[in-house]
């Protein structure tokens, strides 16, 4: 077993998880509320169980948000898993804006190695992993594979894949913010980056496309001091990683680190750049 083995199984698990979620977001599907109170529906619970099955031929543990609560007591022995957000972005889902993702990371000695993020409407695809580097196939190359992407060999995507960061002469810097989670502690860092660089814009998206426009070269960084959990960020780490960016755990300034005993993450910056020294807004 290797990377570009498990790499491409987990491109086939999310693209087919797409189409699980496309099904439902064509019809007039109902809503749900978890305990704290974050929208649940059939699509999460179809995706959800089609990675699952794609995934369990190699026999490694996977960590869902909507799979069964495992216990830290189960988990902390494990040494690599899969973790996994089976419909990242439910609030832009429900809204049926398009900014929803589905997110597979396989996470080894508590980083991720592997990343893949998909998503299902505007059919781009991201994917990375440790020692391969991080691509992105846009929607005009690869709205043609998703149909037979189970028969399409992880070189054959390489063809039409780019390698990231992408090229970009762009002079302005650029900040991505969620859509649906702007914090008053967010906005004080963004005006504090306003004071340092001559020119500072603001690009809102939902869901882990905000970490995929920082691995890409398109935005500078993404702040998020909120809350999110470990599959909301495993995947987006990866692409970060071998796109020669990073994501920084503000309370370690050390890269964010998984299958912890608490699943909340901590705030953190996804920045371009290796460079781990950060201040913290607080």
């Amino acid at each position: 077993m290797n990377y570009s083995e498990l790499l491409q199984q987990a491109i086939v698990a999310a693209v087919l998880a797409g189409n699980e979620i496309l099904e439902v977001y064509d019809t007039n599907f109902s809503v749900e509320y978890k305990e704290d109170h974050s929208p649940l529906t059939l699509a999460d619970k179809r995706a959800s169980a089609k990675i699952v099955h794609e995934l369990q031929r190699f026999e490694i543990p996977v960590l869902s948000e909507e799979g069964e609560e495992i216990g830290y007591e189960t988990r902390k022995s494990w040494k690599k898993l899969w973790i996994v957000d089976p419909l990242d972005g439910t609030k832009e889902f429900v809204k049926r804006n398009g900014e929803f993702t589905v997110n597979i990371a396989l996470v080894e000695d508590h980083l991720p190695t592997i990343g893949v993020i998909y998503s299902p409407v505007f059919k781009d695809l991201y994917f990375a992993a440790k020692g391969i580097g991080a691509f992105k196939i846009d929607r005009h190359d690869f709205m043609n594979m998703v149909e037979n992407i189970a028969q399409t060999s992880l070189d054959e995507l390489y063809v039409v894949a780019k390698r990231m960061p992408l090229a970009s002469s762009r002079k302005n810097y650029v900040v991505v913010a969620s859509r649906s989670h702007m914090s008053t502690e967010t906005y004080q860092h963004i005006e504090a980056l306003k004071m340092k660089h001559q020119q500072v814009d603001i690009v809102t998206s939902g869901s882990s496309i905000k970490m995929c426009l920082v691995a890409e070269g398109v935005a500078d960084e993404y702040p998020r001091f909120g809350p999110t959990m470990e599959w909301d960020t495993a995947a987006g780490q990866a692409l970060l990683q071998e796109a020669g960016a990073s994501l920084i755990d503000v309370e370690t300034n050390e890269p964010m680190r998984y299958n912890r005993q608490d699943l909340l993450n901590k705030w953190f910056i996804a920045k371009r750049g290796r460079s781990y020294h950060i201040e913290k807004p607080f």
